[in-house]
């Protein structure tokens, strides 16, 4: 029987919370990343609407902002668009591949099916590790977010990121990480000899059902393959 264990756990290098999967010796692990301002509890009802042959982590950001709230790196929202930290940006995500590491080795999941499901700065994160460690990973999810200059400039080689699985969703009506962002954001991507699936929806910088429902059945896809 699946179960969940919603009280925060770190045994590892970050905060998170855990559903466990089916029976299964060796499940596959997807990770859910939280936007900037909120907390490993954001996603974490995600876990059940998703296939439940999963071994699910949700994970807290490293750098506090304030009671609850968290993130990878600080931004600022100009009329420009939003700044990130670059050097906290790195940090971030190197403390992500760690963890990704210490997450398989601990709960005894394939490392040959680590999937990477983020929203807003999560999405960001999932997709600079995707990008730049694709070794590590066996697809991401990109939702509402947008793409790190610096993780396209130091991205894997082509022959490294051949055929990665990356869906990525986004709100047309999106005001914090706009559709322009998003649009770039698939320009570049479709440069790379990625399996890239795009798509936009009628919101804001939230989720719709509609947007999970396809989150949910790209995942099971990919697992079923």
């Amino acid at each position: 029987m699946d179960s969940i264990r919603n009280t925060p756990q770190k045994p590892l290098s970050l905060v998170h919370l855990m559903q466990f999967p089916r029976q299964s010796p060796r499940p596959p692990l997807l990770i859910l990343l939280h936007g900037v301002g909120s907390n490993e509890h954001d996603l974490f009802d995600l876990a059940g609407l998703l296939d439940p042959r999963f071994l699910t982590l949700s994970v807290r950001s490293p750098i506090t902002f304030g009671p609850g709230a968290y993130g990878w790196y600080p931004v600022t929202f100009t009329p420009q668009g939003a700044v990130g930290d670059t050097r906290l940006a790195e940090e971030g995500r190197q403390k992500l591949i760690t963890f990704i590491g210490e997450a398989v080795d601990t709960y005894g999941a394939d490392p040959r099916q680590v999937y990477l499901l983020g929203f807003s700065q999560g999405a960001i994160m999932s997709l600079a590790v995707a990008l730049t460690r694709p070794d590590l990973v066996a697809g991401a999810v990109v939702m509402s977010g947008r793409l790190l200059p610096e993780a396209f400039a130091h991205r894997a080689d082509d022959a490294a990121l051949r055929g990665l699985p990356i869906l990525a969703v986004h709100g047309v009506l999106d005001t914090v990480l706009t559709i322009a962002e998003a649009r770039e954001m698939n320009r570049k991507l479709s440069t790379l000899p990625l399996d890239l699936t795009y798509r936009e929806y009628g919101m804001g910088h939230h989720t719709t059902p509609e947007s999970i429902s396809e989150v949910s059945r790209w995942l099971t896809a990919r697992l079923d393959r």
